[in-house]
C-alpha cells in the first residue's frame, strides 16, 4: 500500500469523548481502574505507616514502598500471556479477587515485616495480567481513534488517581488508621471485580497450541513477535526511550537541594505537561498527524534536559520538564499504533514484555544516574541523559511514517 492510500484510510477527525464514554464496557473498565488505582495509592501510604509505626526505621518503609515496583520485572514477562491463553474478563476479575484478599491478610495485626513484604509483592505481581488483559481487551472494546483518546485519558487518570491517592490516603490513615485503611483497599479490589464482571462481555480464550508451551517459549514466541516486525520493533524502542527522559524523576531532590517545596514542583513537572500534551494531542490534532508528529515528540521529550547542563534556576528547570512532558505524548499515538498491529492472541504477553523493559530500565537509569550524581553535578547527569535520549529519538524517528504506509485500526 502506497502512503497515498494509507492517508485516505486515516479519519480526518479525533474521536471525542462522548463516543469514548457512549461504550458501555468502556465506562466499567475505565471506572475500575479508577477505583482500584485510587485504592492502591492508598495502600501505600497505609502501608508506610503501618511500617514505619512498627518499626520507626525510614530505610525499611523505604524498602518496602519499592518492593512495589519490582514484581513487573517478573510479572510483565512471564505472566502477561496468561491475558491471551484465559478469557481476558476472568483473568481481571481474578487478579483482582487475589488482590482484594491478600490486602486483607494484610491488615491482620502482628505480622512480621518478611510476610508483609511477600504479601505485597503478590498483589503487585497481580498487576501484571490485570493490566495485559486490560490493555487487550480494550482493543476490541475500542478498534478505531476512540483507543488512542482512552490511552490519553488513562494517563490522565493515572496522574490524578497518584495526587488523589496520595493526598486523601494520607487525611484518611490520620482519620481512620492504617489497618481500616488496608481493609478499605481490599474492598476497593472487590468492588472493581464486581464492575468488570457485570459490565464487560465475556470473550474466549483465543491461545492457541502455540501458547501451551512453559513460561520461557512463550515469552520467546512474544519477544519474536515484537522484535521480529520492523515497525513494532520500532514502537518499542521509542516507549523505550522513558530511559532517558524519566532520569530527572529520580535527580530531583538533589537537584532541589532537598527542599521538599521544590522537589514537590520537579516531580510534578513533566506529568503536568504530559498531561496538557496528552489532551491537546488525543482531542485536537488529527489522528495522521498524531504520527507524523510522534519523531518530532519524542525528541522533545529529550531536548528541554539539555538545559540542565547549565543548572538553570527553579522556575526555568519546571518549564524545561513541562515541555519534556509535553514530548512524552508520543506514547499515546504509538501505544495505539501498537497495540492495534499485534495478532490479538499475542497482545498480553506482548504489553507485559514491553512493559517489564520499560520499568526495568527506567529502574537501572534512575539507579545509575543516582549514583554518578555522588560525583558530577545532578544538572550534567540529566543533560547527559537529555542527549542520549535525543540520539536515540532522532534514530527512530521514522517510527511514525511506517504506519502511514501500512495503517492499523487505530489509524484506519
Amino acid at each position: 500500500m502506497s502512503v497515498g492510500e494509507g492517508k485516505r484510510n486515516v479519519p480526518a477527525a479525533p474521536a471525542t469523548y462522548r463516543a469514548l464514554f457512549a461504550e458501555s464496557q468502556f465506562r466499567y473498565l475505565w471506572l475500575a481502574q479508577t477505583i482500584s488505582l485510587t485504592g492502591d495509592q492508598l495502600a501505600r501510604v497505609a502501608l508506610a505507616a503501618l511500617v514505619f509505626a512498627d518499626t520507626g526505621s525510614s530505610f525499611l518503609t523505604a524498602l518496602i514502598y519499592a518492593v512495589t515496583y519490582l514484581p513487573w520485572l517478573i510479572g510483565g514477562p512471564l505472566l502477561g500471556s496468561l491475558a491471551d491463553r484465559y478469557p481476558r474478563r476472568g483473568v481481571m476479575v481474578t487478579c483482582q479477587l487475589i488482590s482484594a484478599v491478600l490486602v486483607g491478610l494484610m491488615a491482620l495485626p502482628g505480622l512480621p515485616l518478611p510476610v508483609l513484604a511477600a504479601l505485597l509483592f503478590v498483589v503487585i505481581l497481580a498487576e501484571s495480567p490485570f493490566l495485559s488483559a486490560r490493555a487487550s481487551l480494550l482493543v476490541d472494546v475500542l478498534p478505531d481513534d476512540r483507543y488512542v483518546l482512552a490511552s490519553g485519558l488513562n494517563q490522565l487518570t493515572i496522574q490524578a488517581t497518584n495526587v488523589l491517592g496520595f493526598a486523601a490516603g494520607g487525611a484518611l490513615v490520620l482519620w481512620i488508621g492504617p489497618t481500616d485503611a488496608l481493609l478499605l483497599n481490599a474492598a476497593s479490589f472487590l468492588f472493581a471485580a464486581a464492575l468488570v464482571r457485570f459490565g464487560v462481555r465475556v470473550a474466549p480464550a483465543i491461545g492457541g497450541v502455540e501458547m501451551l508451551g512453559g513460561s520461557w517459549t512463550r515469552m520467546k514466541v512474544g519477544a519474536k513477535v515484537v522484535f521480529g516486525d520492523p515497525r513494532l520493533r520500532g514502537l518499542v524502542l521509542l516507549a523505550w526511550l522513558a530511559t532517558f527522559w524519566v532520569v530527572p524523576e529520580g535527580l530531583a531532590a538533589p537537584y532541589a537541594g532537598g527542599s521538599a517545596g521544590a522537589i514537590g514542583l520537579l516531580l510534578a513537572a513533566q506529568p503536568a505537561g504530559s498531561v496538557i500534551g496528552g489532551l491537546v494531542l488525543s482531542r485536537m490534532v488529527p489522528p495522521i498527524t498524531r504520527l507524523e508528529w510522534m519523531g518530532p515528540l519524542a525528541v522533545l521529550s529529550c531536548v528541554p534536559l539539555l538545559g540542565f547542563a547549565v543548572s538553570p534556576p527553579m522556575p526555568v528547570a519546571i518549564g524545561l520538564l513541562v515541555l519534556s512532558g509535553i514530548g512524552t505524548t508520543y506514547n499515546l499515538p504509538a501505544n495505539a499504533a501498537f497495540m492495534q498491529a499485534l495478532p490479538a492472541e499475542r497482545r498480553g504477553q506482548a504489553f507485559g514484555l514491553v512493559s517489564a523493559g520499560m520499568v526495568a530500565g527506567q529502574g537501572a537509569s534512575i539507579a545509575a544516574a543516582g549514583a554518578i550524581a555522588e560525583v558530577v553535578a545532578p544538572g550534567i547527569v540529566i543533560a547527559v541523559a537529555g542527549a542520549l535520549g535525543v540520539a536515540g529519538a532522532l534514530a527512530l524517528s521514522g517510527a511514525g511514517r511506517r504506519f502511514l504506509a501500512e495503517p492499523t485500526p487505530a489509524v484506519s
